[in-house]
């Protein structure tokens, strides 16, 4: 790999996570001094400021062209997301569950990526199921801020520090409407370096661009959720740590594929490994939340040892495949075997304990 591509993909990166930063402060200090709520500005501008990275690069890859670094980012951004990204704040201080998010966000989270997948079996994303995903997108939204509201000013005070009201260097509209410009240009910008990078990457290496997306990039555009979540865990704030990453991977879904969807013109052609491999992981990830969140409304630490572990044994799969490993059978025997109903057995087990636990209270 050569030196002009590391500065072109770090630079990209870079690029991605202070437009992102710069976007979300102009707009959300430009909808507050037009007397919006902090209560819709965090649900709204806040909350998908986090995955603006991943639509920047899945909405510029498939304006390119590139659709499987468009799937393939938000497919492995929402896999990251909750097993490295939860694995890592949990092994911080375990991570305490909203009841709100076992009862409705993971729902919904597992819904969409049931919808995604079911749109993806014929091989292709087309135009129309992308507008079905943004427009559940808009619906979503609504819907979270006709709920927050009906909470009153409790949500208000919540989202008052959310949006980050202390600071006043930014508070002519002016300033504020020039970050939103910057960060615009900078998300454009890095997107593009960083999609050029990824794919010069893999033909360099010799594996395809679904590979790169899945992992490399998947990574640099999950950088916002990384920060965000980890900083919440260190500052105590640990429902916020999880309503997050659960947050974001319903917008990367509903939001990032409906906007690349429409935008490609004819749809995105879904690559075979993702339709037989790579999708039924992202929904295996985000069915296990539900049972870890309900045993004890929270993600306890070796939970998260347990989620880094499937990161880690996921990113070996993909590229042992990606090199036709001679240990790739072996490799996946052990995960089939062993690994896998290991898992099955043990969250079953604490299922059960938690309802005898209820049972006896």
């Amino acid at each position: 790999m050569s030196l002009a591509i590391v500065v072109m993909f770090v630079g990209g990166l870079v690029s991605l996570v202070l437009g992102a930063g710069w976007l979300v402060r102009g707009a959300a200090k430009l909808a507050l001094s037009f007397g919006v709520s902090p209560l819709v500005v965090g649900l709204t501008v806040v909350a998908f400021g986090t995955s603006a990275p991943e639509l920047a690069v899945s909405a510029g890859a498939a304006l390119d062209g590139k659709v499987d670094i468009a799937i393939g980012n938000v497919v492995g951004s929402n896999i990251l997301n909750v097993l490295f990204i939860l694995g890592a704040s949990a092994l911080i201080a375990p991570l305490v569950v909203h009841i709100q998010l076992i009862r409705q966000e993971v729902p919904i989270m597992i819904a969409a990526t049931v919808a995604l997948l079911l749109m993806m079996l014929d091989g292709v994303l087309a135009n129309w199921e992308a507008a079905l995903l943004l427009g559940a997108m808009v619906i979503y939204t609504v819907f979270l801020v006709w709920q927050s509201r009906r909470q009153g000013a409790a949500a208000d005070a919540e989202f008052e520090d959310e949006v980050d009201l202390s600071s006043t260097w930014d508070r002519h509209w002016s300033v504020q409407v020039g970050l939103i410009l910057a960060g615009l240009v900078a998300l454009v910008g890095g997107s593009h370096f960083l999609v050029e990078a990824a794919v010069t990457t893999a033909k360099q290496l010799g594996v395809s661009d679904v590979v790169i997306a899945l992992t490399i990039v998947a990574l640099g555009t999950s950088l916002p959720e990384v920060a965000t979540s980890i900083t919440a865990a260190l500052k105590g704030q640990r429902d916020m740590a999880v309503g997050n990453v659960v947050g974001s991977n319903t917008f990367n879904i509903l939001g990032c594929l409906g906007v690349s969807g429409i935008l490609s013109g004819t749809g995105l052609a879904v690559a075979e490994s993702v339709i037989h491999f790579d999708a039924w992981v992202m929904l295996a990830v985000a069915l296990a939340c539900l049972p870890i969140f309900i045993t004890g409304r929270e993600i306890a630490r070796w939970e998260g040892v347990v989620f880094l572990l499937y990161y880690a044994a996921y990113t070996a799969y993909l590229i042992l495949a990606s090199q036709a490993h001679d240990a790739l059978p072996r490799f996946s025997a052990v995960m089939l075997y062993f690994v896998v109903p290991l898992t099955v057995i043990t969250m079953s087990v604490s299922l059960l304990r938690h309802r005898r636990a209820g049972r006896a209270s």
